[in-house]
């Protein structure tokens, strides 16, 4: 198949599968060989950052000259996004190629009486081709929900596993209490196997440290007041990092090193500091130095994720109670400093009243745009738009079409700075949008 006909099938995918038991995917991994035994996995977990820790990790690695797989979710625009060997997203033909003989492999599956791989399942098992077929080194693998019955938990020898943010999130399918959450997730801990993990919540830190007792796996914690924060601008934040290790010979080693991360949120912070635990877990004698991986780290772009993509213009895909805390807390420190505007847009299966409620206690916002996204989930603009006029005074004007909302959103921000966020969907159109204008 060739791409267009390969993108064509794989959205196609939910109309006729569902997820299904981990020893469905195990199959469809075992008749593509186990590609993922030819490389040393990094695998992260978590609520939020999954993805942006993933990002400096791979960024770290491809800096330190090691050829480097990284498979993420979801995409924004083009789903070989999702695919990154040192840092450049695969072309479509690798893509094409990688999926054919996924293809072959579930035909063959289903004419045996297994089930269709699931979308994400399935995208899994083309990764896995991908790197093997760049004769990737390290793969840097971000689960897709949860993590026990993750199609990537499947991997069986990790080198190293990280823990990132924990909070309520996808409670239909992961648990109603933050401890059932964090139990979930904590099941890509392997016997034996270094975790990495956010310890900022005790209720979350007790689960973990109980699993990876039960696994015999060494956990290292980070904290807050690991970090110290030296200078912050609109585009980056500089901070020293403080922390222990294992040198590899059984002796804890401390080490501070300072840190630009390129970001303007402070929980950057934390998910660079999670990328340099894990790298001190794989690389104990150092032999990557503090210096290369603080290089690596204010090299690294991730998509969507407090993102600057033009002077004065953020986007952001924080859609959960979390990030959303996390936003506010980042606008409310540029406020300081400037007048913010926000162009806004939420689905209709997130809790978006809430949303908009706690966003404008805190955010002062000089206007607010608003407009819709989500296909089958939209929120239609008026309507996101009266729940912003009950809880706001700025002007809220809404628009039905992303390209007109964002053009109105820049012309009213003036020198002020402009955050677009409330969705992924609404990132995506907004990329899509900008590439079409840069084109």
């Amino acid at each position: 198949m060739n791409y267009t006909e390969a993108i064509a099938y794989i959205e196609d995918i939910p109309k006729f599968t569902k997820k299904n038991k981990p020893e469905n995917t195990l199959e469809m991994v075992r008749r593509l060989g186990h590609p993922e035994r030819k490389m040393k996995v990094i695998h992260v977990a978590g609520t939020n950052g999954k993805g942006s820790v993933c990002a400096f990790l791979s960024s770290i690695l491809t800096g330190a000259g090691k050829r480097t797989g990284l498979f993420t979710s979801p995409h924004l625009v083009d789903i070989t996004e999702r695919f990154q060997i040192n840092g450049e997203q695969v072309r479509q033909d690798v893509f094409a190629e990688a999926f054919t003989r996924v293809k072959q492999v579930v035909d063959e599956m289903i004419a045996d009486g297994y089930a269709h791989p699931a979308y994400f399942e399935l995208l899994f098992g083309v990764g896995l081709l991908v790197c093997e077929r760049e004769q990737v080194e390290y793969l840097v693998m971000e689960t897709g929900l949860g993590g026990r019955l993750d199609a990537t938990n499947l991997v069986e020898h990790p080198i190293v596993t990280v823990l990132t943010s924990i909070s309520m999130d996808h409670m239909e399918y992961l648990g109603n209490t933050i401890e059932e959450i964090a139990g979930e997730k904590a099941g890509i801990i392997k016997e034996g196997v270094p975790v990495i993990y956010d310890g900022r919540v005790p209720e979350v830190e007790r689960i973990i440290l109980k699993e990876a007792a039960k696994k015999h796996a060494k956990a290292y914690p980070y904290y807050a007041d690991m970090t110290e924060i030296l200078d912050k601008t609109d585009k980056s934040i500089d901070f020293i990092l403080n922390y222990k290790y294992d040198d590899g010979m059984g002796r804890a080693c401390v080490s501070s090193m300072k840190i630009t991360v390129p970001y303007l949120a402070e929980y950057q912070l934390v998910n660079s500091s999670l990328a340099v635990l894990a790298m001190r877990a794989v690389d104990p004698d150092g032999r990557v130095s503090d210096d290369e991986i603080a290089e690596a780290i204010l090299r690294t772009r991730w998509q969507g994720r407090m993102e600057t993509v033009m002077p004065g213009v953020v986007l952001d895909g924080a859609h959960n109670a979390d990030g959303i805390r996390e936003f506010i807390r980042t606008v409310v420190s540029v406020q300081e400093r400037m007048d913010v505007s926000l162009l806004f847009s939420a689905v209709s299966d997130k809790e978006y009243e809430k949303m908009i409620c706690e966003i404008c206690e805190e955010a002062h916002f000089s206007r607010v745009t608003v407009t819709q996204v989500g296909g089958a989930r939209i929120v239609p603009a008026e309507q996101l738009a009266e729940v912003f006029r009950k809880y706001t005074k700025a002007p809220v004007t809404a628009y039905g079409d992303v390209g007109e909302a964002f053009e109105a959103a820049l012309a009213g921000r003036g020198d002020g700075m402009l955050f677009c966020a409330g969705s992924l969907y609404l990132v995506g159109e907004l990329k899509a949008v900008l590439g079409r204008t840069r084109a």
